[in-house]
């Protein structure tokens, strides 16, 4: 074992994390300038404004941007965890460390016998590409979660279920690890983690379901795939209008509702085709599990009415633990999500104007970069299918092997 060249190796990701989350602190605590909207409003006016009314055991019941499972709740309040800091700063430097904590898990489960640290690599490098966004969102946080989740599912099973429910019960979308779980005791305890929660804040705190309302209520968000119908119809002559509703810059006016409704129906369509996918699968372990979850947000993610910068983060973590894997498929669409993570930082916050005004450039940046999100998901469909569903079992279900116990993990 070559102990001095891996040394090396960490010595260098220690020094690439290290460079390039300095820059990323500097520009959220704007010593650096960057150019656009000011990403780091939602923490001190939006979520400083959460904070204030979560303190006094309610949920913010009068404001419609409030649109989170109620443990969300917790990572608003986090920043009180350091009271020797303004909320603001506190919240930033809570966000780097979250992000140093995913490193540490990516470089522990990849320096095991067959895995790698491709992983903590992708981690690092694609990170600073969302620019300081990344900082200014508690995506990181939940984040974080989801791939410790996925991390300890082969052992720990039961961790899993709890780890995959307290993330949907701050940002839904960790619901999706489950995808690729065949065993009943993830689930088990899935539900009853989730259950348990649900109910604690039920009784707790009023409002912890108004979410639900206030998220039915969104049209689609200039960045979706679905808004490139009115990005190019400004050009014919549309008469809608961009507007600020429901917390996101939305498009509102003709046939707004229909590809919203679109929209709808093919996330629908991607869940029918998971249903299909776990019922045809053939072959289930602990990278088919990393796999599943990938695959699984990235179709849910491109389907969705709002594709805000944020949601990169999920796709970055997820990709960071399946390459984590020296046997995993998903390189390829790893690296388109890499690319669109770059082009996602021109458009917010670097080139947003354009984007609202739907000139050339905004467009040009919003097909490229929800082209790479499509593509990525498109490939990871296939190869999760194609590695998982063998030819001779594609017409029957995968059932008769799990009762059999040819499962192996997750």
């Amino acid at each position: 074992m070559d102990t001095k060249g891996a040394g090396r190796s960490l010595a260098w990701l220690a020094a690439v994390w290290g460079a390039s989350r300095a820059v990323l602190l500097l520009t959220v605590f704007k010593v650096i300038t960057v150019t656009g909207p000011d990403v780091t409003s939602d923490v001190s006016v939006i979520y400083r404004g959460w904070y204030e009314v979560l303190r006094q055991g309610t949920f913010p019941l009068d404001d419609v941007t409030w649109q989170y499972p109620p443990a969300a709740a917790l990572a608003v309040l986090s920043p009180g965890l350091l009271p020797f800091l303004d909320y603001t700063d506190a919240f930033f430097v809570l966000a780097c460390l979250t992000d140093l904590a995913v490193l540490c898990l990516l470089l522990r489960y990849g320096g095991q016998p067959g895995r790698s640290r491709r992983g903590a690599w992708l981690w690092t490098a694609a990170v600073p590409l969302l620019g300081p966004t990344v900082y200014a969102r508690y995506d990181v946080m939940v984040t974080a979660v989801a791939v410790a989740a996925l991390l300890v599912a082969a052992r720990h099973p039961r961790s899993f279920g709890v780890l995959t429910a307290i993330g949907a019960m701050v940002k839904v979308w960790p619901a999706l690890l489950l995808a690729g779980s065949f065993r009943r005791r993830p689930w088990a305890s899935a539900v009853v983690t989730a259950s348990g929660l649900a109910a604690l804040f039920a009784v707790s705190m009023p409002g912890a379901f108004a979410f639900l309302t206030f998220q039915r209520d969104r049209g689609t968000e200039v960045e979706s795939l679905g808004a490139l119908v009115f990005h190019v119809a400004r050009h014919f002559g549309w008469e809608g209008q961009v507007l600020l509703n429901y917390g996101s810059i939305e498009f509102l006016g003709p046939y707004v509702g229909v590809v919203s409704t679109a929209a709808l129906v093919l996330t629908g369509a991607a869940f029918g085709w998971l249903v299909l996918w776990r019922l045809r699968v053939a072959r289930t372990d602990e990278l088919t599990l990393a796999e599943a979850a990938f695959t699984a947000v990235l179709l849910f993610t491109v389907t969705s009415r709002v594709i805000s910068p944020q949601y990169l983060v999920w796709l970055i973590g997820l990709a960071a633990v399946c390459l984590t894997h020296r046997a995993t498929r998903m390189t390829a669409p790893a690296l388109m999500v890499v690319a669109a993570s770059l082009v996602t930082v021109l458009e917010f916050p670097l080139g947003f104007v354009h984007v609202v005004t739907s000139d050339w450039y905004g467009v040009t940046l919003m097909f490229v970069r929800n082209g790479l999100l499509v593509a990525a998901s498109l490939v990871a469909a296939r190869r999760l299918w194609r590695s998982t569903v063998s030819p001779e079992r594609a017409a029957a279900p995968a059932a008769a092997d799990h009762a059999d116990g040819k499962t192996v993990s997750s």
